[in-house]
């Protein structure tokens, strides 16, 4: 069997070959004498013998493969491996296969693994609680006699990107990629709305005064190193991704360039060194962390758009810890014990977790439902709230490390009957080096989540070609895919310093794809170790997957 090409129906194959062979007997009747239809239907029984019904397959449109051919066997992938496959949804009849079973790196695409185990487990109505709560007592003059705890949940924005409608708001290019790409932008919520939530509560309850220390319990589960682009630290307490965005705006030729950030906290002193250039080519920005002072140097265009940039702060909790403190005094709530300890000495301070628990509660910030979270990891292919979710699966189970969460994730894939042996998946994000999946296992999980009542809340949080996302600029406006497919992107590249060059050691593209005569088909598609070039690399090998889904969107 043609493995590019749909197996018909037994009904299909046998009027094709009837139709097939009238056509051959028209097409010479006129050199043929007259031959009495018995015989004719005396040689179709023949032809019918020798090719049975189901033997060919036929597709309407013409072969796939020969149509993808063009596009994927060029000399700029001479050296790379493509692998893909698309189904019919409803039938299940494969349309077009390419090395289906071997392995690949998925790179973002693990999103769709590491999502899907994370929506079963917590559940698409899942709501993040992160709880204030007092150690001691409170007198009459609003003093608390003890420490004020905050108990870090895991939520993965702390209410700083919660819109007025409730939604998490993202951009076409997020933040924690500022360091690698110069059209990340930030969203428009406050990043310390969470937090100053909280603070007001605190103040709401009749503390004015906190005698102890301000301290966050963040032990719900170990921190660790994530993978991927971006913040790294996975660790249950989050402040704006852990990183503090600059705004970079060019004066004038010689003057120093202005310079914002967010959020605003007295651990740093900001020193900028940037200067505005005429002739500066390219912008190229350093951030120097010395003590207590954060310098920025280097040159920016004149007359480019302003731009962002990030440090990634080394102690998410400490961290935290002040910039709630530095909350409580703007809720007028006196913190004269909040300087000290740092996070580490707070380990030995905290009384065990179940006791801390225990504690009464004076303030509580629920999240959004989770369902937003999903939106926001797969719109944007966010690498740190992805690296987490496996922590949030262990922490769920009362379990607290990667291997607990990564062993929930395999029961999810078994259970929704992907082969997770035929699979290595080592993190949630798809960065690290042994994180390697087939098409094949990509697919029977996509359909497994078309079965699913929360489907929709999956299908949602994938970016929509043409439209947002990671997808929102990979085709022309006047597409015929723009709006039709919706899937994870994946992009993986090291630098290749014998070329001097970058390797794109993955792009890929998986997920839905509604072709024009209306049929629903899943697909996975995977291109491994391309040479990038000058005019040539993740972009352009992009556009090139959105081709191969225009070839698929054409066929009936």
């Amino acid at each position: 069997m043609n493995n590019y090409l749909p197996r018909p129906s037994n009904q299909l194959g046998r009027n094709f070959r009837i139709g097939a062979a009238r056509q051959t007997f028209r097409r010479h009747s006129q050199a043929l004498p007259a031959i009495p239809w018995r015989v004719i239907r005396a040689l179709l029984a023949s032809f019918l013998s020798v090719f049975p019904v189901g033997s060919v397959a036929v597709w309407a449109e013409g072969d796939v493969a020969a149509r993808i051919a063009p596009i994927t066997e060029t000399a700029r992938y001479r050296e790379s491996h493509w692998g893909a496959v698309f189904v019919d949804q409803a039938t299940g009849e494969e349309v077009y296969e390419k090395n289906q079973d071997k392995l690949f790196a998925p790179a973002s695409v693990a999103k769709t693994f590491s999502v899907a185990a994370a929506l079963d487990g917590l559940g698409a109505d899942f709501c993040f609680e992160t709880t204030v709560v007092r150690r001691g007592e409170v007198d009459p003059l609003g003093t608390l006699s003890g420490d004020l705890v905050l108990i870090a949940s895991g939520d993965l924005t702390l209410g700083g990107r919660t819109t007025e409608t409730g939604e998490i708001a993202f951009s076409r290019s997020d933040h924690t990629y500022a360091a690698y790409f110069d059209d990340a932008t930030l969203t428009a919520p406050d990043p310390l709305a969470g937090l100053n939530s909280l603070a007001n509560q605190v103040a709401a309850a009749g503390i004015k005064r906190i005698a102890g220390r301000v301290l966050i319990d963040d032990r719900l589960f170990e921190r660790d190193e994530g993978s991927g682009s971006g913040p790294s630290i996975t660790t249950p307490i989050i402040v704006n991704d852990n990183v503090i965005d600059f705004l970079i705006e060019p004066t004038t030729n010689g003057q120093l360039a202005r310079v914002t950030w967010r959020p605003q906290t007295t651990l740093w002193t900001v020193e900028s060194k940037i200067e505005t250039s005429v002739g500066a080519s390219a912008t190229a920005i350093a951030i120097r962390e010395q003590g207590r002072i954060l310098t920025l140097t280097g040159k920016i265009a004149e007359g480019r758009a302003p731009f962002t940039q990030i440090f990634e702060v080394p102690d998410p909790t400490e961290f935290a810890r002040c910039l709630f403190a530095e909350a409580l005094r703007r809720a007028s709530i006196a913190t004269p014990g909040a300087e000290n300890p740092g996070s580490g000495a707070a380990q030995a301070i905290l009384p065990p977790r179940e006791t801390t628990l225990a504690l009464p509660r004076v303030a509580l910030l629920r999240s959004p439902p989770f369902a937003e979270n999903i939106r926001l990891i797969l719109k944007v292919s966010h690498n740190l709230h992805a690296n987490i979710l496996p922590y949030l699966l262990a922490a769920k189970n009362g379990q607290r490390t990667l291997a607990d969460g990564l062993s929930r994730e395999r029961d999810f894939l078994i259970k929704v009957g992907v082969d997770a042996d035929s699979i290595a998946l080592n993190g949630g994000s798809g960065g690290t080096r042994s994180d390697f999946v087939t098409p094949a296992a990509t697919v029977k999980l996509l359909r497994a989540m078309c079965k699913r009542r929360d489907f929709e809340v999956y299908r949602r949080g994938l970016p929509i070609m043409g439209v947002d996302g990671t997808l929102a600029q990979t085709v022309p406006i006047d597409s015929p895919i723009r709006g039709q497919v919706h899937a994870k992107t994946g992009t993986l590249t090291w630098f290749n310093g014998l070329r001097g060059q970058p390797l794109v050691l993955s792009k890929t593209l998986a997920g839905y794809l509604t072709t024009r005569s209306g049929r629903q088909l899943v697909f996975a598609l995977f291109v491994n170790n391309v040479h990038a070039r000058p005019g040539f690399g993740s972009k352009e090998i992009g556009e090139d997957l959105a081709k191969v889904c225009e070839v698929l969107y054409e066929v009936k």
